[in-house]
């Protein structure tokens, strides 16, 4: 199996048992509630299956878990799950704690390996309840003690002390999330591609050691998602950040767009998928956008990648540098916005001359409906810029 395709394996591993959505209703039994996660899976586009169930309404185990998305034949076996201090109210469940197993697994030289996950004050919400989480699962706090690959014994990638929060759920507002990964550790040198291993020895960077944080909201009565900070650091390199507001997010979207990805999981790779592909459409069009933003931080990597790149060229860093102011105007030109083009130069130029930070962003006056960025997208496509009101700044808090 390949470095990557296993990577892709434990990010599937992981983000499913992160992302369990789950919502038994006034059980009567402990059958009732595997039932209840048996259907709500498989209303995802997941197959759950389990060997045994133990113990009773306020604390259970459901024994030998394994899942598998539907459509494909390798399942992943996770172990136990194990739920404790349940309590239904309102027809909702309310589990003190949900926990896996620790899970390993090897595919020939390729290993991984990721800790127990622990999900503390779930709400698990009822049939009987309209749920504000559109099917997902609310809870206070998640958090993995570590996760790793291994490649021929080589640690590949390791992150450690995995969480994420949500403010205490109200009907009435927003409700706020925080997730962070303190530490997470990369060994390149198993990078087998010669062109970018040469690269990489160049820039220095055989490990890498870095952090990601997010900070967010989202308010389920009007679909307000305000993802503020997503943050990914790269020591010694510099900090990539992320932010974006939509509006139309809703309860009713977020189910919609599972079931047309329960239909798309079930159709054969025979059927037409066009008429898939106008309702995904349709769906877009009832979001609006915000506004977002793109922002790089230096930390030594600019003046790195001009150095590299002028080696190759056997100029110096400052000649590629100039290189680059020199060609950013005439490739900016062809977005036919004059004021963007010398507003963007001049960032650039800035930014070269004292590498601080970079930052794209798009905020227009108004929420634009993505209907009218779609038609801007195909009939305009040089209004895009003015439609969504980019603008480019360097160096600036």
């Amino acid at each position: 199996m390949s470095l990557q395709s296993a990577k892709w394996s434990m990010l599937t591993a992981s983000t499913i048992l992160l992302g369990m959505a789950i919502a038994p209703a006034s059980a009567q039994s402990i059958d009732d509630v595997a039932a209840r996660v048996k259907s709500n899976f498989t209303e995802q586009g997941v197959e759950i299956e389990w060997k045994g169930l133990s113990g009773d309404l306020s604390s259970m185990v459901m024994q030998g878990v394994s899942f598998k998305a539907a459509g494909t034949d390798s399942a992943f076996e996770i172990g136990d799950l194990t739920l404790e201090n349940i309590s239904e109210a309102d027809g909702n469940l309310n589990v003190g704690s949900i926990s896996s197993d620790a899970y390993s697994r090897n595919d020939g030289p390729t290993s991984f390996e990721i800790s127990p996950m622990v999900m503390k004050d779930v709400i698990l919400f009822g049939e009987a309840s309209s749920n504000p989480f559109g099917g997902m699962m609310y809870y206070r706090s998640i958090r993995l003690d570590d996760i790793s690959m291994k490649n021929s014994g080589k640690t590949a990638f390791a992150a450690k002390d995995i969480s994420a929060t949500m403010s205490e759920f109200a009907t009435d507002k927003p409700v706020t999330m925080e997730a962070t990964v303190p530490n997470f550790t990369a060994d390149l040198t198993l990078v087998d591609d010669p062109k970018y291993k040469d690269a990489i020895e160049a820039l220095g960077y055989q490990t890498i050691n870095g952090s990601i944080r997010m900070e967010g909201s989202w308010n389920a009565a009007d679909g307000d998602m305000n993802i503020v900070k997503y943050d990914t650091k790269i020591d010694n390199a510099g900090t990539l950040g992320v932010s974006m507001r939509l509006g139309g997010y809703t309860t009713e979207f977020i189910k919609s767009m599972q079931e047309l990805q329960k239909q798309m999981a079930e159709a054969s790779e025979e059927a037409d998928s066009s008429a898939q592909g106008m309702a995904m459409l349709g769906l877009m069009q009832q979001l609006s956008f915000n506004s977002t933003s793109i922002r790089f931080t230096d930390d030594s990597l600019t003046n790195k990648l001009l150095d590299y790149f002028g080696k190759q060229q056997g100029v110096s860093g400052k000649d590629v540098a100039n290189q680059a102011k020199a060609i950013v105007p005439f490739g900016l030109a062809q977005l036919q916005n004059p004021e963007l083009t010398a507003q963007a130069s001049a960032a650039v130029n800035q930014f070269l001359d004292n590498p601080g930070s970079l930052e794209i962003s798009a905020a227009p006056t108004s929420p634009v409906p993505f209907a009218l960025i779609m038609a801007d997208a195909m009939a305009n496509p040089t209004n895009l810029t003015k439609t969504l009101a980019v603008s480019v700044k360097a160096n600036q808090n």
